[in-house]
């Protein structure tokens, strides 16, 4: 029953703090301020947009500035003049209004924006204004709003139509599609179907500047103006918007008004900074110089993507965390110095520093910190015991009353001060040297004694449910005390790594959930009374690995643990069914801002914490949205071509995409000379939260293996590229951990001319024209080799030739004169042959005449017939000689086969025609051959006459010297 009783007192005395609690300003939003040598412009900055890729633009005095979370770049007009609004289509084209001038930046080439001017298609008599005021789109139309005329213009850059008001108007609002004018002396009026007419009660603001109108309903216009309040319209009538606040708004000078996405109010004014209202037009936070933000005018304002509320101020921008559920406690709210602990009691906020102890009602939003007296100096410790208010310093111990410190104790170096549960009349300090004991009296909290028996300093102190005191030391272990009956007196048994503790160093101890737990450099532990020795835990082992070291705990009172490791910070929210989820990411914007000496976590109520922080406090609201999912991308910003002499820009990252403005690469047949193989990338992710601690990855496809690691470098540099086709990678995480889209940009790196196809195919050509000149030079030489070989083979061989011919000349000779002996025998015998024929013819022709003049004379007829057949038997032998052939052989050996050539070429000749050439070859005398023919002379010429008419020989031709040469 007591238990019901205590859940509900939990659960009523929750509703009452959170209903207590609304309103409560303990600091300021996490702001980003840049001055104007920041974004290299000039002071005044009268709008502010952003594109749908994230990035910001500003109308400057200079010009047009842009932020891509990185990096501002400024966009001066040629004139020179005031840039005054801007605004950027969907599309991607920035539309802009300026002193004598409006247009339209769009990309060039190589992707810088350039500027467009609109205003030159106006006609010359309308030409000649001074200030270009506003820049709207109504539907499809483009409204450039000057203090003379309205001019209408279609997307397409066409004028349609000017609008000239009777009375020029001083100020402009697009609201709901409805253009409204502040005409000084007609108050407010609106633009329907191209002309000016008065609204309804716009005459009620006639002697009034107006500078902002909202639609709250859609019958409710909220109007602000500049020095006469903020009215709210509703219908037919117009009535002061929350009276209590008019005369803070008639005096602030309000410049403009907008309205959040929380559905709040942002107002900035030129002297008190911004304001931040709800519907009801209550005052929730102010920002002014000093207290929150840098500069106390506020000329524009513009909510990002991410929640981020922009300042364009006189002389610089703010940027203010406004969806963070951070707070920061500092200086400009009055607290100097370092923060160490702090105690929230009731409505009144106490923080501890190395300055001293400071306090503050958190109800009062204009309050700031008071310093407590006498507590100059470091703060350890505040604690509420007993109906007091105790104080633990380096002077030690002191009692908070009405905004003074009574010093306890004269004990130097109190550290912290543990109400003890077994002994409920009675406070131990922690201090410098040892422990002191305190008594809890109807005065408040009195000094009694300093324990003996120990001497250690005791920074940490828990007590168990058996009434041990567990005190942990930075660097000698951990020490379990134990009171004595007297309270006078302790004893102390020393735990270390023999006791099971992975170290004796970094160990702290922690009431959580109801239990003790041992934080130490290698995971957390807790005491096994059975085994006394220390364990690791098995709570919070599923969101905490064994190697980490946790170096602050804090507990609230829906059980929320929050903590601080050396890797991480964060919140374990606690669920219905006792779970717990692990929340880190929306802490990463608290690197390098905590409390790096003594780290310590307060917690002030449900749901809200302060960490100390180098300078003051960070106040966490758990309740709020941590953390909204944004869909962001890299962005390149430029890329260009680097090397000794120059660099050369290959792109600024935008592209036309036909009409459209993008930064994704249209174009990427990007071809790189080799020349110019040393390429810088830069790049930048617009995302403007957590104090833009934006890191990045790329990854050259194609020359490296993976993703570099994380790092804040917007740029990589790549030199001395080999030819290749390259595609770049880069992506960011922003510091919640949340990953970007990836972003590419696709180039190639020509080869060098030497490496070109057309160069492999002049190597081929010049290797085969070489190959054939080698071959052709190894030819020649081994031709010319050969030559010299056949040279001196043909020297050998001629030697050689000419001594066998010498041989064969001398063995030729030899034959020949054996032939020539042979012939001349041949011939001596056919000589003798012939000269025996002829002798022989001569004889029997002799005897044969003997014998026909014996006939002759003889009267014999007998002798007669004897003699007579005796001459017809010699005939008859001479003309069947058979030496003839015997004569035919030889005479061929002798004269080259003239008898078988001559009958073979002159087969028509008679025997003795073949006879009569031969002896005509053998240059035998007519005489000779008519003996040899056994015919006369006269019948050897008939003969010879004959064988030229069948050799066919002319006249002039000797037939001897034709046989001869045959």
């Amino acid at each position: 029953m007591k238990e019901r009783f205590k859940i509900l007192f939990i659960i009523i005395g929750l509703f009452l703090v959170a209903n207590y609690s609304y309103g409560q300003f303990i600091g300021y939003p996490f702001y980003k301020y840049y001055s104007s040598q920041d974004y290299h412009g000039g002071i005044q900055n009268w709008k502010i947009t952003q594109s749908q890729n994230g990035l910001l633009y500003v109308a400057n005095n200079f010009g047009l500035l842009e932020f891509d979370g990185t990096n501002w770049n400024k966009y001066s007009l040629e004139s020179g003049t005031k840039c005054r609004d801007v605004f950027v289509d969907t599309d991607g084209k920035i539309y802009i209004a300026a002193q004598g001038d409006f247009g339209y930046y769009i990309p060039n080439n190589l992707g810088k924006l350039t500027f467009v001017s609109l205003a030159d298609s106006i006609p010359g008599d309308k030409r000649n204004f001074d200030e270009a005021w506003r820049v709207f789109k109504k539907n499809d139309q483009l409204l450039f709003c000057t203090f003379d005329d309205i001019f209408v213009f279609n997307k397409s850059g066409k004028l349609l139509n000017i609008v000239d008001p009777e009375t020029d108007p001083d100020n402009f609002f697009l609201v709901n599609h409805q253009l409204y004018l502040n005409q000084a002396g007609k108050g407010l009026s609106v633009m329907e179907n191209g002309r000016v007419k008065p609204a309804d009660l716009g005459g009620f603001f006639k002697n009034m500047t107006i500078s902002g109108i909202l639609e709250i309903s859609n019958n409710q216009l909220l109007i602000s103006t500049l020095k006469s309040g903020v009215f709210l319209k509703t219908g037919n009538t117009i009535s002061t918007w929350n009276q209590q606040n008019q005369s803070t708004f008639q005096n602030s000078n309000i410049n403009q008004m907008i309205r959040l996405k929380s559905g709040k109010i942002a107002i900035g004014t030129q002297n008190e900074g911004l304001f931040l209202l709800d519907t009801k037009g209550n005052i929730k936070m102010q920002l002014n110089k000093g207290r929150g933000i840098e500069n106390r005018t506020v000329l524009s304002l513009y909510e990002d993507i991410q929640g981020n509320l922009w300042l364009g101020h006189n002389n610089g921008i703010s940027s203010v965390a406004l969806n963070s559920p951070f707070e920061h406690v500092n200086e400009q709210t009055g607290l100097p110095g370092t923060g160490y602990d702090a105690l929230l009691l009731r409505d009144t906020l106490y923080l501890g520093t190395n300055n001293g102890l400071y306090f503050k009602n958190i109800q009062h939003k204009n309050s700031t910190f008071q310093k407590v007296e006498n507590t100059t100096g470091q703060v350890y410790n505040i604690k509420h015991l007993h109906n007091s208010i105790v104080m633990g310093h380096h002077s030690g111990t002191f009692d908070i009353k009405n905004g003074e410190a009574q010093k306890l104790a004269n004990i130097s170096g109190t550290w912290t001060l543990l109400d003890l549960r077994k002994h409920p009349k009675y406070v131990l300090q922690g201090n410098y040297k040892g422990l002191s004991l305190f008594e809890k009296t109807e005065r408040g909290l009195v000094f009694l004694w300093k324990l003996d028996g120990f001497e250690e300093s005791s920074r940490v102190m828990e007590e168990d449910e058996e009434g041990n005191i567990w005190m942990t030391h930075g660097y000698k272990g951990v020490y379990k005390i134990n009171l004595s009956e007297d309270l006078k007196s302790v004893q102390s048994e020393y735990y270390g790594k023999t006791k099971g503790l992975p170290s004796k160093v970094l160990i702290n101890v922690w009431r959580l959930n109801s239990q003790l737990i041992f934080s130490t450099e290698s995971g957390i532990y807790e005491y096994d009374k059975k085994k006394d020795r220390f364990i690791r835990s098995s709570f919070l082992s599923d969101h905490f690995p064994e190697s980490v070291q946790i170096v602050s705990f804090a507990e609230d009172a829906l059980g929320n643990i929050y903590f601080v490791s050396t890797n991480e910070t964060g919140v374990l929210e606690k669920s219905t069914n006792g779970n717990y989820k692990k929340h880190t990411a929306v802490f990463n914007q608290l690197r390098n801002v905590l409390n790096d000496d003594l780290h310590n976590i307060i917690t002030l109520e449900a749901n809200k914490v302060l960490f100390a922080a180098k300078e003051g406090f960070i106040h966490f609201d758990n309740s709020v949205q941590k953390l909204q999912e944004i869909n962001y991308s890299v962005i390149f910003t430029k890329i260009s071509i680097s090397n000794s002499k120059e660099d050369s820009i290959i792109t600024y990252g935008r592209q036309m995409d036909g009409q459209n403005v993008t930064f994704e690469q249209v174009n990427k047949n990007i071809k790189i000379p080799f020349r110019d193989n040393s390429v810088r990338i830069e790049y930048s992710a617009p995302y403007m939260n957590g104090q833009f601690q934006n890191e990045y990855q790329y990854w050259l496809e194609n020359n490296e293996d993976g993703y570099s690691d994380w790092s804040i470098r917007t740029a990589k540099e790549y030199t001395n590229l080999p030819e290749g086709d390259y595609v770049f990678h880069v992506r960011a995480k922003n510091i919640h951990g949340q990953l970007s889209n990836v972003a590419t940009y696709e180039f190639t790196i020509l080869p060098p001319w030497y490496r070109t196809p057309w160069a492999y195919g002049l190597y081929v050509f010049l290797a085969l024209v070489t190959s054939v000149l080698v071959f052709l030079i190894f030819e020649l030489r081994y031709k010319k080799k050969t030559e010299i070989i056949t040279e001196e083979k043909e020297k050998e061989i001629t030697r050689i030739d000419s001594e066998l011919k010498t041989s064969e000349q001398k063995l030729e000779h030899l034959k020949n004169e054996k032939l020539k002996s042979e012939i001349k025998l041949k011939n001596k015998e056919l000589a003798t042959s012939t000269m025996h024929l002829i002798n022989k013819n001569s004889f029997i022709n002799s005897i044969k005449t003997n014998l026909n003049n014996i006939s002759k004379r003889s009267k014999n007829q007998e002798v007669k017939h004897e003699i007579s057949r005796v001459i017809h038997n010699i005939d008859k032998n001479i003309s069947a000689d058979e030496d003839w052939e015997h004569f035919s052989i030889h005479f061929d050996q002798v004269h080259g086969d003239f008898i078988k050539r001559w009958q073979k070429d002159y087969p028509d000749l008679s025997p003795q025609e073949m006879k009569l050439s031969a002896y005509l070859r053998m240059n035998l005398s007519t005489k000779e051959i008519a003996n040899l023919l056994n015919i006369s002379v006269r019948g050897v010429e008939i003969a010879r006459y004959r064988l030229r008419k069948k050799l066919e020989l002319e006249r002039s031709d000797n037939l001897q010297e034709f046989i001869l040469k045959y």
